[in-house]
């Protein structure tokens, strides 16, 4: 199958031009001006006049089916990525799951019968490691030569996730030697379950407290520490969902010193608040972690993708209905299942508040939601790239077209959406996933099980920087 996208303005990270695109089989095969005119033929033509042809987006950061709180996250591989690739992503790199006193093995697996001949778009695994002891040490050597080469730990969830500063340090001790990296959730759990206590000691039960007990100076402090070890070790470290001006400038000061530290926020951090949160159990809707922030915050974290403290923007993608489970917290806010859908928003909502908000350029904008995260997940070029032998992960994105975000409109296997009723400029029209149309004008042309694993690099690009 040969499909020429013609006419349309290319936007990759290094920058903006006209041309057209001709894609044969998976793969970009010639990228130019007026193929058509210089012979070039194909099956089908997609014409992209007055439209963006952008790199599939790369959400670096999802929780699929994912287990928490004594229930599951709504969405499957298959709604999840077909969510995704709705909003112009064609790659998620989702976190398979070590269970306590179990294998990394066991867990990887189960993540791999979850989304084989179910994903819609490819994917990849990043291993949360839930023991760190002699067996997973030397598990993690294996999976690094497997393609999952990142391991995400916690500073946050004591009794759950929880690892305590020994078994990060060496968790990092080992990716020193296998070349993988450690992706930090990085929040002072120990001391914020003393502050959620005494809030519901105090008759302060509603979601709203969830938002305060979380304090800012948690995540400042456990960025810290965990940057901290990162030196003692001599490794690059990620955090994950960052989302507090205190860690931000720890982050910031950090790469200032010239380490290698790197980091990520999301949507809900950009776009929302903890006054989100102040609306009696409503607010459950808006319960994750790290909590909503004061506005203030959210200024400060797209300062930092301008400046490029902040690397990449991913959605911690990770949907609990408001109905049936979300409710499993009323009357404490500490049973309220943690997570927020996004998968189907993220390109859409960074182009309307970044590009055409006027914060960065449509070039930027191209890079924290494809580009980035492609470079530093061992995807690159052969995701996040407009390039001749690429994987040709398209989308022609209409940057004037307006809509209403809504559940009632939106894929994704959830009753609500934190986002209802904004309207946003950009619009994914039509989205090839190597090179297969799966979305087309509103569209589903995919199917499920099209999505392939795809084997990731060593952290390279985190250890030249």
């Amino acid at each position: 199958m040969r499909t020429l996208i013609t006419n349309g303005t290319i936007v990759t990270a290094d920058g903006s031009y006209q041309a057209d695109i001709l894609v044969d089989g998976e793969t970009i095969a010639l990228i130019g001006r007026d193929l058509a005119a210089g012979g070039v033929t194909a099956d089908e033509t997609i014409e992209a006049a007055g439209r963006y042809v952008i790199p599939g987006g790369i959400d670096a950061h999802t929780h699929m089916e994912l287990p928490f709180g004594g229930t599951f996250a709504k969405d499957t591989f298959f709604t999840g990525t077909r969510a995704a690739a709705f909003g112009g992503t064609t790659t998620i790199v989702d976190f398979a799951v070590q269970s306590k006193g179990k294998s990394l093995r066991e867990g990887l697996d189960t993540w791999h019968a979850k989304a084989q001949d179910n994903a819609v778009v490819d994917y990849g695994f990043h291993m949360i490691m839930s023991d760190v002891n002699d067996q997973s040490l030397a598990e993690m050597d294996q999976l690094v030569a497997e393609g999952v080469p990142d391991f995400k730990l916690f500073t946050a969830y004591p009794g759950v996730f929880f690892s305590d500063d020994g078994a990060i340090f060496r968790a990092m001790q080992q990716t020193a030697k296998n070349g993988g990296l450690i992706m930090m959730h990085a929040e002072n759990g120990l001391a914020i379950d003393v502050v959620a206590a005494d809030q519901v000691a105090a008759g302060h039960t509603d979601p709203y407290y969830h938002g305060v007990a979380r304090y800012p100076i948690f995540e400042g402090e456990a960025t810290n520490r965990v940057i901290r070890l990162a030196e003692a070790a001599g490794v690059p470290v990620y955090i994950v969902h960052m989302s507090a001006r205190d860690a931000l400038n720890e982050l910031r000061a950090a790469r200032d010193r010239g380490v290698r530290a790197f980091a990520e926020t999301c949507p809900q951090y950009l776009f929302l608040t903890l006054d989100d949160l102040g609306h009696g159990f409503e607010g459950a809707k808006f319960v994750c972690s790290p909590p909503l922030r004061p506005a203030d915050h959210a200024e400060e974290l797209w300062t930092g993708l301008v400046k490029d403290d902040l690397q990449v923007v991913s959605t911690d993608h990770c949907p609990f209905d408001f109905h049936g489970q979300k409710e499993l917290g009323r009357g404490d806010f500490r049973k309220i299942p943690n997570g927020l859908p996004a998968v189907e928003d993220r390109v859409d909502l960074l182009h309307d508040g970044g590009a055409v908000g006027g914060r960065f350029t449509k070039e930027r904008w191209v890079e924290v939601i494809s580009t980035a995260p492609a470079k530093m997940f061992g995807l690159y070029p052969k995701k996040g790239a407009i390039a001749v032998g690429s994987d040709a992960d398209l989308v022609v994105y209409d940057p004037n077209a307006r809509r209403t975000i809504s559940a009632t409109t939106h894929h994704m296997d959830v009753d609500y959406s934190c986002y209802e009723g904004r309207v946003v400029q950009g619009r994914s029209d039509v989205v090839l996933s190597r090179g297969s149309v799966v979305v087309r004008n509103g569209e589903f042309a995919g199917r499920a099980g099209h999505g392939q694993f795809v084997k990731r690099a060593p952290a390279d690009f985190a250890r030249q920087n």
